[in-house]
């Protein structure tokens, strides 16, 4: 039977668009046509003059046969046409790949091929490796190469392509009449996984996510109009966690930025009046144990967002002192970057550090766009006990969830199973119904039948007042199969023994869960801060056992 709400009513284009984050820069640059969008070095432009720009790269890629669906990869750095990348390809209906630039040239030569890249649009710093790359493809159609000149950029410029992208621009339409997509559930994106042992995996964004994730990031944020945000997180990396679209929207300055070093950080927040950034928990460490000169004049209230390790209480304290403001959010790139929040209460202002820090370190409550995130049992698929203790998988479902993997319809069908998108991490629901991390499910450490999580124990050596990093793998042992191995590497100028640090962890730990071996120096980590623990397990001797 219809219903009276029903009958004589339907979805019409008066009533109904699809979600798109490409709206948002439309907006903005309709009303604020003259604010400040980008800067970078002495470089200045307005989100009128962006918007021209993204415009004139979807006209020139349309002009060079680009069509709805195909791929259009990137291997830029945090500079102005990584910024209009995002905007740009997807108005001439492409998707957009943005390559990590940290990666060799197999891997990218894998991704080129695996996703169809028609184009690729390279920094003068990666033109080697893409060169290499291009020459590795299996692939034999044709791939427009356009090679970005960028004053800011002071190493050996090598033109790998036929084009140059300013020339590409000209010759693009500055009022090219783009299109939302006809279905938000289009593709925007291809992001790849990092691969420990094999391929890594193509992670398909649509429109709809993107639009909610960064409709999001402003909720969680009490992002204001014209926040100042500086990229020192990679664009590459979930799209930014989807940023260059939230920043779209709230018409704010892009604060672009080739290297992230402490010195550029803490001189772009006092040059720009930066109100906003995001990293892994190395970029925040980076700043803390810098020299107090170097922090002399910055501001107080600077919002940082942290997603990863969960911050130590070293770090919140650190970043109290600098009169920053932390938020700790989860997530993975399957959906978008951070979909959970640690989502703070006044009352915790109140307590000590030590338990601020317990409370902040979990991962938190689901964003507000997204429909549910969960402790489930990956056996029953049922919600475990929310008594901190009870471990089970965190589990996610709603709009904040990739369309799925590219090519891998196995893979894709395993992550959605039972209608949730498995994360693989384990964790604990506490009663106030915040989820806290107590493993990766190749990361617990089985130790004469018992099992040890590797994040308790680096939590653990993370209060230790020498170690700036910490991790810690399975290494093998003949008499009780396993036993942890912590990898420390110290702050500038510090000095322990590995007698010490197994003596702090003593105090904190059961005899079983410490460290049997301690090894000092720099830790592996990926162009995003995370540790590459696969790198550790095979140091260790452990990947055959734990990687996947």
């Amino acid at each position: 039977m219809t219903s009276i709400f029903d009958r004589d009513l339907s979805r019409n284009e008066a009533n109904h668009a699809p979600l798109s984050p490409l709206s948002f820069i439309e907006r903005t640059a309709e009303v604020y046509p003259d604010r400040l969008a980008v800067v970078h070095g002495n470089l200045r432009r307005t989100w009128g003059e962006v918007y021209e720009r993204c415009r004139r790269l979807a006209s020139a890629l349309a002009r060079h046969g680009i069509q709805k669906g195909d791929t259009v990869a990137v291997m830029l750095p945090n500079t102005p046409p990584m910024v209009e990348a995002h905007f740009g390809i997807a108005m001439a209906g492409a998707v957009l790949n943005a390559l990590n630039t940290r990666l060799d040239a197999e891997t990218i030569a894998f991704m080129l091929d695996h996703g169809e890249a028609k184009v690729v649009i390279v920094d003068p710093e990666f033109a080697g490796v893409m060169q290499k790359a291009i020459a590795l493809r299996k692939g034999t159609a044709p791939l427009l190469v356009v090679d970005v000149s960028d004053p800011v950029y002071t190493g050996t410029v090598h033109k790998i392509g036929s084009l140059d992208y300013e020339d590409f621009l000209a010759g693009g339409d500055p009022q090219f009449a783009w299109s939302l997509p006809a279905d938000e559930w289009d593709a925007i994106a291809l992001n790849y996984t990092s691969g420990t042992t094999g391929n890594p995996k193509g992670v398909v964004y649509h429109h709809r996510g993107a639009a909610i994730n960064a409709i999001s990031n402003i909720l969680e944020w009490d992002m204001p109009k014209h926040a100042v945000y500086l990229w020192t997180l990679p664009m590459f990396h979930c799209n930014g966690w989807c940023f260059p679209w939230t920043v779209a929207a709230r018409a704010g300055v892009n604060v672009c930025l080739r290297r992230v070093e402490a010195q550029a950080i803490f001189d772009a927040i006092r040059n720009h009046g930066v109100t906003h950034y995001c990293g892994a928990p190395i970029v925040h460490g980076l700043l803390v144990n810098a020299p107090e000169a170097m922090k002399a004049g910055v501001p107080p209230g600077v919002k940082a967002m942290v997603a990863g390790a969960a911050p130590p209480a070293s770090m919140i304290e650190g970043m109290e002192q600098m009169g920053f403001d932390l938020t700790h959010v989860y997530g993975l790139t399957e959906v978008y970057g951070p979909a959970t929040v640690c989502a703070k209460h006044d009352a915790w202002n109140d307590l000590d550090i030590g338990e601020r820090a317990r409370l902040n370190a979990r991962q938190g409550v689901r964003y507000h766009l997204q429909r549910d995130a969960r402790v489930l049992d990956p056996k029953t698929m049922q919600p475990v006990p929310w008594d901190g203790e009870t471990m089970g998988e965190i589990m996610f479902r709603g709009n904040i969830a990739m369309k799925g993997y590219l090519k891998n319809p196995k893979a894709t069908e395993e992550a959605f199973a039972g209608g949730w998108f498995h994360s693989g991490d384990l964790a604990v629901q506490y009663p106030d119904g915040y989820i806290k991390i107590k493993d990766r499910s190749k990361d617990i450490i089985i130790s004469g039948g018992e099992n040890i999580s590797s994040i308790e124990v680096e939590d653990v050596l993370y209060r230790h007042p020498a170690v700036l990093a910490a991790a810690v793998v399975a290494k093998a042992d003949a008499r009780w199969g396993e036993t942890p191995c912590a990898f420390v590497e110290l702050k500038a100028g510090a000095t322990t023994t590995a007698e010490e640090i197994v003596a702090h962890c003593k105090q904190h730990l059961a005899g079983f869960k410490v460290p049997r071996a301690v090894v000092f120096g720099e830790i592996p980590k990926t162009a995003t801060g995370k540790i590459q623990k696969f790198e550790l397990r095979k140091q260790a001797g452990s990947a055959a056992a734990i990687d996947v």
